[in-house]
């Protein structure tokens, strides 16, 4: 509007002090542009990264008309849209061309997606989740407390038509293995493998975080990867196996409120005591305690600081990285996928998980105290609403009409 102002001063004629100016519709009733909240949520993930990964990977190689960043805005709108056939994303995506261009996105046919899930690198979304929870570390921070992650992995179980899915004797699938962040709730680490791999092979290719306390069950019995974690300063809080050999070297005392709030029955410094002692050269507490039913439960650990109600409180936390599964099972749509293929499944698992920290993102942003499933539920009815994040649990203010003008009229603005 500056440039038009400074032209009419040089091109229309002067009356006195008055210059002859033209005010858009727009600019008289104070409109400005409103973002989608589809357009709002992908807001955080930077173009420019996302376009070096692509660079890195070369994967607008071979599906030259279909963009790597359609590819995630597409799988990523079918997440948060609850879409499960390939059909379905290609009829309600495309219904909304109006909106595509601010998504910088464009229509999507079926047989073209269908192609990019099955030859698209899913590093490319593995390192997009990397970055994106790295920013979601920085915006779900709780500050004063000390990182805490969880580890485990949940099945992802595939029927009979996929042919080139594992078997592990129990599952048909891939594995999901899930490094998570309880106090900002956010995963920080995801990886997928085949079902027959085990939870501890993963769990050591992880980096580790110097002062973290991490929690995980026996399936995690590994005693070099845990004297590295004693060695970088971690503690470790787990289940000893039935069949772990352990020596009591002291017994530790007991506080009321360790025997009456957390049923505490025992407390002791232990040491292993076969030929494996050597892999592990570091005092550990054996906590045994009684649960709720009467079975009593062994807890192994390196925190010899904690006390022992403060260390069944931790492992106790342990049951929220099962609550993470279980939402993102029954909310997202990792459970029927849109491709057969190893490729077309990894694509949406990481698809998910992006869907689930953009949410998280935007809730944190928005100052929600909303459950998290009710602000998924309100993304996905108003995804292509014009309305900010913070707006979402609103309703509609009602449409302002334009003053009634003759149109194409020139107005004269003092000046």
């Amino acid at each position: 509007m500056s440039r038009l102002v400074a032209g009419a001063r040089q091109a229309l004629p002067r009356f006195g002090s008055y210059f002859l100016v033209v005010k858009t519709q727009k600019e008289e009733l104070g409109v400005h542009y409103q973002d989608t909240v589809l357009s709002g949520l992908l807001k955080v993930v930077s173009r420019r990264r996302f376009g070096a990964m692509v660079s890195r990977h070369d994967a607008d190689r071979y599906v030259k008309g279909f963009a790597s960043w359609d590819h995630l805005v597409t799988l990523v709108f079918a997440q948060l849209s609850g879409l499960s056939s390939l059909r379905q994303v290609e009829t309600i995506w495309n219904v909304q061309a109006v909106h595509h261009y601010h998504l910088g996105s464009g229509p999507v046919c079926r047989s073209t997606l269908s192609d990019a899930n099955r030859r698209r690198p899913s590093a490319i979304f593995a390192e997009a989740f990397a970055d994106l929870t790295g920013l979601a570390g920085r915006v779900l921070r709780r500050e004063g407390k000390e990182a805490l992650r969880l580890m485990d992995a949940t099945p992802i179980p595939l029927t009979c038509l996929h042919e080139w899915a594992d078997w592990n004797g129990r599952t048909r699938g891939l594995k999901a293995h899930v490094t998570y962040d309880p106090d900002a709730d956010r995963p920080v680490h995801l990886e997928v493998t085949p079902a027959t791999v085990n939870d501890v092979v993963v769990g050591r290719r992880q980096p580790i975080e110097p002062g973290a306390t991490y929690v995980f069950d026996k399936a995690f019995v590994d005693y070099a990867w845990w004297r590295e974690l004693a060695e970088a300063g971690c503690s470790f809080v787990t289940r000893p196996k039935t069949n772990v050999p352990l020596r009591i070297v002291k017994k530790r005392p007991l506080s009321k409120c360790d025997r009456q709030e957390a049923s505490i029955l025992s407390d002791a410094v232990v040491e292993l005591a076969s030929q494996q002692r050597t892999r592990l050269p570091i005092p550990l507490r054996r906590i045994v305690l009684r649960r709720d039913n009467g079975r009593f439960f062994t807890i192994l650990t390196n925190d010899l600081k904690r006390s022992a109600g403060a260390i069944a409180a931790l492992y106790r936390k342990r049951w929220q990285i099962e609550l993470l599964f279980r939402w993102i099972k029954q909310h997202l749509k990792i459970r029927t996928f849109l491709g057969r293929s190893e490729n077309a499944i990894r694509l949406q698992i990481f698809a998910a998980m992006i869907a689930y920290l953009l949410l998280r993102i935007a809730a944190r942003d928005s100052r929600s105290t909303l459950p998290a499933l009710r602000f998924a539920d309100l993304v996905r009815n108003r995804l292509f609403e014009r309305r900010p994040l913070h707006r979402i649990d609103k309703p509609a203010e009602p449409r302002q009409l334009p003053p009634a003008s003759p149109s194409n009229q020139l107005a004269f603005t003092y000046v």
